[in-house]
């Protein structure tokens, strides 16, 4: 409750109440009105809870929060207010320049900052005397000085505390005392925790601060690594503090941006845990005790999500090094839990511009949650597009079929790329509809596995080098686009269609394209209303991205680059490259008289990057804008805006990441138990394979060794039952049981040896098992025999006499695990 006269008592979670007095007088920066204003450009006010910016500002606001302020978010039981409270003022020394035959002057006090008579050998002697002896009460004077102002944060951890600067590159803080400092501080008792909190407290309702140029940035810098503020007892300070930094100027963000570049990754981490566990918390509260109401502290949430956007821009800040941490990092898996379709649409909704919604900041959603957007986004589409079909032939009088509402693929095998071209270029109307395929000559019910297969095996037939398409690079095990000119674009296109397709009814792909190809396919996200505008083209390209499938071409570009001695007279190089496809080679001109321009010292980085752009955008722009408008005919959605190319990929082809671990958890078991010796040593058998073998594994039962996004968790989305009458193998069964081999009275561990010896000769089996026909094949060793046909496959024994393991059955419907 805030003090009419007497100062501003807050009360704090575990911290009891403060109370703090405002300065009797404040110092101000006197300036005339001929003068130029200290900030031309102004600050730019908290954002509000709808996104929307609060008006310019004059040099003196924003840079702190009055009493009234913190005490509103944190003790007024009648502020229900969800904007952020208005600020008071601060003074910075800006140095501008101003005529000086001006009959008026600037009054200039320069910073006084107190004197902190401790270093970091000094601090950790006294941090493990306090230790051994259990008394705190230097350390706590320490807290209570270092963190009472902008000021005394600066004076401590500043290198040069009597120098101001914006060097982007370095804070130029001594950051190994900072670190050492709260390093220390958390394991400290909760005493210091709280002389430390009220310190920062102080410090954030400071008025009237005279700081050198750029401090109070340093100082906001230092208090967001502080580890207290892992607590939830601290949000109310917390808040405040993101909302401080939120005030700042563009060009102090620009600069906080940089500085954040510049943490260790453990520390950047830290930081984005704790702003994520504070956006949880806010948005699912759970009676944390001392919080204030959700209704009173709605813009904590905008304000979390906007400070977090920094660091996403500092971690996505490529120059000179790779990110800090993964873009993973950034996901909050508790937002999958919320109406996320009502966020898409808040976002899309033209006529509520600037309200806030989690679909501005898309780096804080998931896959998962990405991935339900966009496919609710997709159902929604579909049902339009059947209704219009259902519209279009009740209007007709043509009594409406089933057929319209799906898309039905109806090929021959013989003919399977043909018969699929033309089936989608009749069908474009429809290909937002449920895809339904068929094979002409065999009767069946597509329930998913003939849909599959039908991607499969298309994809495995284009794929092929006799159709000159695309060039596969063993080194790299993937594929890029041939240059050659005698190629059919509307083959691309196709390619683009079905992996559309796939995003769009969930199905994985077994497709090998380096990650730059999903990035040039968000080359831009939403397909430009110009039919002549460029597409799918990546201008900010480096070695990196040819070096994800001709490593050694980069490698010899990267020698280019590095060489000491005359380009021109030791290599004999020209603006002239050759390129060897299909045992063809063909020569190419990077410039206007390539053959005459030699490559020099002076002129390489241009050869480079000329070659660059001919191999990833030039040379095979017509067949990847076919590509990419294939695609983007399927999936012309605006929840593509919201994906990074890493994750257009996981939602094509899947995850690489197999976690046998997750499976376990997510099998059921019927007529067994978890804890039965057999399961256990089947899994026993599972885990000692290789990663090469797991895969083969996967593959095998489920016809991908990818993991759909979710997770195995959710690999059985397809229903159980299995349409025996069908030419597919929807239904998968493999049983181990009880047989005779050599090794018949073997036990334990030298048993399960066998068995996995057993196993990996099974897998590579199986891994060369292209396709079953329809009689079935059977293949017999050692007393195992394998039967395949139709609708299952079997694993099983011929010899049942001396049992080893107990007879199961490993069931799969193309994605749950089922141990029967």
């Amino acid at each position: 409750m805030a003090g009419r006269f007497s100062g501003l008592h807050i009360s704090l979670p575990g911290l009891g109440t403060i109370l703090l007095r405002p300065s009797a007088t404040t110092t101000r920066t006197t300036i005339t009105s001929n003068l130029p204003p200290i900030n031309q450009d102004g600050l730019l006010a908290g954002a509000d809870v709808n996104g929307q910016q609060s008006k310019r500002i004059g040099p003196t606001t924003a840079h702190s929060i009055s009493s009234s302020s913190i005490g509103a978010g944190i003790s007024d039981s009648n502020d229900s207010s969800i904007n952020p409270p208005t600020t008071t003022t601060t003074t910075l020394l800006h140095h501008q320049p101003f005529d000086s035959s001006d009959e008026m002057a600037l009054t200039v006090v320069k910073p006084s900052y107190p004197s902190i008579e401790m270093n970091m050998e000094d601090y950790v002697s006294e941090t493990q005397r306090s230790n051994q002896v259990g008394d705190y009460s230097q350390l706590r004077t320490f807290f209570l000085t270092c963190f009472h102002s902008y000021a005394s944060i600066c004076a401590t951890f500043k290198r040069f505390p009597d120098n101001g600067g914006d060097n982007e590159h370095d804070p130029e803080l001594r950051m190994d005392f900072l670190n050492c400092v709260y390093d220390s501080l958390s394991t400290m008792p909760g005493a210091v925790h709280k002389t430390a909190l009220r310190s920062i407290v102080h410090a954030l309702l400071e008025e009237g601060r005279k700081l050198y140029s750029k401090d109070d940035v340093r100082a906001l810098f230092v208090l967001l690594q502080c580890p207290l503020f892992s607590s939830p007892s601290t949000y109310s300070v917390y808040s405040h503090l993101l909302r401080q930094i939120l005030g700042l100027s563009n060009s102090d963000h620009h600069l906080f941006v940089y500085w954040l570049k510049t943490l260790e990754a453990n520390r950047f981490r830290n930081i984005v845990r704790h702003l994520l566990q504070f956006i949880s918390i806010r948005q699912f509260p759970a009676g944390e005790r001392g919080l204030p109401a959700p209704t009173r502290s709605r813009w904590w949430i905008p304000t979390g999500v906007r400070i977090l956007a920094l660091l996403n821009a500092s971690n996505n800040n490529t120059s000179g090094s790779g990110p800090l941490v993964s873009y993973t990092e950034f996901y909050n898996s508790t937002l999958d839990h919320i109406d996320l379709m009502k966020e898409y649409l808040t976002w899309q909704s033209p006529d509520r511009p600037g309200q806030f919604s989690y679909c501005q900041y898309p780096f804080i959603l998931s896959i998962a949650a990405k991935r339900f957007i966009l496919t609710k986004d997709s159902e929604q589409q579909m049902i339009l597009t059947a209704r219009r079909s259902l519209v279009s032939k009740m209007s007709r009088n043509q009594p409406p079929r089933l057929e319209l509402f799906f898309l039905n693929i109806h090929v021959r095998r013989s003919h399977l790329v043909l018969d699929s071209l033309n089936e989608i270029s009749i069908k474009q109307r429809d290909l937002k509809k449920k895809l339904r395929v068929s094979f002409v000559g065999e009767p069946g019910l597509d329930m998913g596995g003939l849909t599959k297969e039908w991607f499969q095996l298309l994809i495995r037939e284009i794929f092929q080098p006799d159709y000159g398409m695309f060039i596969y690079y063993p080194n790299a095990r993937c594929y890029w686009f041939s240059t050659s000119t005698e190629t059919n674009l509307k083959e691309y296109n196709l390619i683009g269609v079905l992996m559309g397709l796939a995003v769009y009814n969930s199905i994985i792909l077994d497709l090998h394209f380096p990650s730059i190809c999903y990035r040039k396919l968000l080359s831009p996200p939403v397909v430009p209303a110009n039919n002549s505008a460029r597409v799918g083209v990546v201008r900010n390209f480096n070695l990196d991205d040819l070096a994800q499938f001709m490593p050694e071409v980069v490698f010899g570009l990267k020698e280019l680059l590095a060489y000491e001695g005359n380009v021109e007279e030791d290599m004999a190089l020209t603006f002239q490259v050759s390129f060897g496809e299909y045992n063809e080679v063909v020569t190419v001109p990077l410039m206007e008289n390539a053959h005459r321009v030699p490559v020099t010292n002076a002129n390489r980085n241009e050869f480079v990057r000329l070659y660059l752009d001919w191999i990833l955008n030039k040379g095979i722009y017509e067949k990847f804008r076919a590509f990419y408008l294939g695609f983007h005919s399927v999936c012309a959605s605006n929840a593509l805006i919201m994906l990074r190319p890493e994750e257009v990929e996981i939602l094509v082809c899947g995850s690489p990441k197999l976690d046998l671990r997750e499976l376990q958890k997510n099998t059921e078991y019927d007529g067994y138990k978890s804890g039965d010796r057999v399961i256990k040593d089947f899994w026993d058998v599972l885990f000692e394979l290789s990663p090469e073998m797991q895969k083969r594994f996967l593959r095998f039962v489920t016809g991908t060794d990818r993991v759909p996004v979710g997770g195995m968790a959710e690999m059985g989305d397809a229903p159980a039952e299995t349409v025996h009458r069908a030419i597919e193998c929807r239904r998968i069964r493999i049983g181990i049981g009880n047989y005779q081999t050599h090794i018949a009275g073997k036990q334990g561990s030298t048993a399960k040896r066998y068995l996995l010896d057993d196993f990996k000769y099974i897998a590579q089996r199986l891994d060369i098992i292209q396709h079953v026909p329809s009689g079935g094949v059977t293949l017999t060793w050692n007393n195992i025999e394998l039967v395949l046909n139709v609708t299952d496959i079997f694993i099983d024994t011929v010899d049942r006499c001396r049992p080893r393991f107990l007879f199961f059955l490993l069931q799969i419907y193309a994605a749950p695990l089922h141990i029967l």
